[in-house]
């Protein structure tokens, strides 16, 4: 009996652990995905155009900017992974116990490592630098600094305040039961954008310090406010949490986003775009209307980037024009289209290896970048081909283990202690779930009653899918973000 019941466990972990391989197999393109745009990211800051031959430089310049590029491929990613995750968990407290061990430690680790090794008086961490310590640590800390008119600790973590209003957005959609909505919502962003692309103000709530100080330290009260309704694990009071989050992001996001309102509004049409994707693969939706919706954002960056990207706006959104925003964007659909089409094939090891790193890689870069200046005494341009390529080179060897480091004593640890305390959470304080409300949108494909009921009729056996490997979140096999 004991042998039996060893083999039993035996293949118990052999079937989870296929399951978890396969997991990882599905969506090593959406690693690699990220990879790619970590990279990219990485080489725009490190002004790569500049060790190109000129007439190539100058024509990837006008046509494409490399960290436009980068992000939006970026947030497509988020767009089709992030929501996929907190509807197959169907816990919203779950959810958000992932997202804080995943984005806050690794981002409070890196501004720490950065403000150890950059050069003094270099820029490239801007937290203690405004003269208003404690609102600038509590605008970050919210992850939404970006729309309350306080300069971001690290300067790419602009990105971050997009991706949390868009998780608050989607924990909003979620608790109210109206995810599935996704291609009506990226239309309508893009729709607006075309429409309103720069007749929207923004910046109109922080118009001097006191300002910025009131609306940093009222959102810090209501994020806190809504987190303790959506910890809480009591459905009602989930809801109540979730809307509010939601609430609060679109106010900030409509009134006071940092960039020009067309290039805001298309960041959340794309990641709504990329959640249309993920529906109509899932069969959510019908693919016909995912064409449409697509196709229509993706239209819609051409034409807001040949609208409203010129006459000097370009200056607002670090372009050369309209040719580069549109190029960078439609690069990103393009990139997109090519891992989604691919995406039942394995990928490289090293490109979902990149992918696992990625987000450490897009945090430490510059302040790594601008202590090996420093530290190296190397000029901005190398003037003969080997010192380009060397220090390039260089530049890219230390980040890649600067990088790995980081992701091995930082991200992996805190996911681990993040998947136990959600485990704990849930002894303690059972819930977080969320029942169906009377007007949201079905969970699934309507099915016909059988025809002969009775006792004797069994109940359809439901498949569970796993929840999906997010991308970057300790390489295959993990299961937090």
């Amino acid at each position: 009996m004991k042998t039996i019941r060893q083999l039993s466990a035996r293949r118990g972990r052999g079937s989870e652990q296929s399951q978890t391989a396969g997991a990882a197999a599905r969506l090593g393109w959406l690693d690699a995905l990220r990879g790619v745009a970590a990279l990219v990211v990485a080489l725009h800051h490190f002004d790569v155009l500049k060790l190109l031959p000129d007439r190539l430089a100058a024509f990837v310049w006008w046509h494409a900017d490399l960290g436009l590029y980068g992000v939006m491929l970026f947030f497509l990613v988020s767009g089709y992974i992030i929501p996929a995750s907190l509807e197959r968990r169907g816990n919203v407290r779950a959810f958000w116990i992932g997202r804080f061990f995943r984005l806050w430690p690794p981002v409070i680790i890196g501004i720490a490592v950065a403000l150890a090794i950059i050069p003094k008086g270099d820029g490239s961490v801007a937290l203690f630098a405004t003269g208003h310590n404690y609102v600038a640590v509590a605008a970050n800390a919210t992850m939404l600094q970006d729309f309350m008119g306080v300069w971001n600790g690290l300067g790419v973590m602009w990105t971050l305040s997009y991706e949390m209003a868009f998780y608050y957005m989607v924990t909003a959609l979620f608790a109210v039961g109206q995810h599935r909505r996704s291609g009506p919502i990226a239309v309508g962003f893009a729709a607006v954008a075309v429409l309103f692309g720069t007749s929207i103000a923004s910046h109109t709530m922080t118009v001097d310090a006191a300002s910025t100080r009131h609306l940093v330290w009222g959102a810090v009260l209501i994020v806190l406010f809504a987190f303790a309704c959506v910890l809480s694990g009591r459905a009602n009071l989930t809801r109540v949490g979730a809307i509010t989050l939601g609430l609060l992001a679109f106010v900030l996001m409509y009134n006071n986003s940092r960039a020009p309102m067309f290039e805001t509004l298309m960041i959340f049409a794309t990641m709504f775009a990329g959640t249309v994707v993920y529906r109509a693969e899932k069969g959510q939706i019908d693919r016909l209307q995912a064409v449409l919706c697509c196709g229509f954002v993706l239209a819609a960056g051409v034409a807001v980037a040949w609208f409203y990207n010129r006459n000097g706006m370009e200056n607002n959104t670090w372009t050369a024009g309209p040719r580069a925003w549109a190029g960078s964007f439609v690069g990103a659909w393009i990139t997109f289209g090519i891992g989604f089409a691919l995406r039942k094939r394995r990928f490289p090891k090293p490109l979902t290896w990149l992918g696992g790193i990625s987000f450490s890689l897009y945090l430490l870069h510059v302040p790594v970048l601008h202590t090996l200046h420093y530290a190296l005494d190397v000029p901005k341009v190398p003037p003969t081909t080997s010192g380009k390529v060397i220090w390039a080179a260089e530049y890219l060897a230390v980040i890649m283990i600067a990088s790995w480091l980081m992701y091995k004593l930082v991200e992996l640890p805190v996911q681990k202690l993040g998947r136990k305390v959600g485990k704990w959470a849930d002894r303690r304080w059972p819930g977080g779930e969320l029942p169906a409300l009377a007007f949201a949108v079905p969970a699934g494909p309507v099915t016909a009653a059988p025809s002969v009921p009775g006792p004797a009729s069994a109940a359809p056996e439901r498949t569970v899918e796993p929840v999906p490997v997010e991308v970057g979140a300790g390489g295959p096999g993990s299961r937090d973000r």
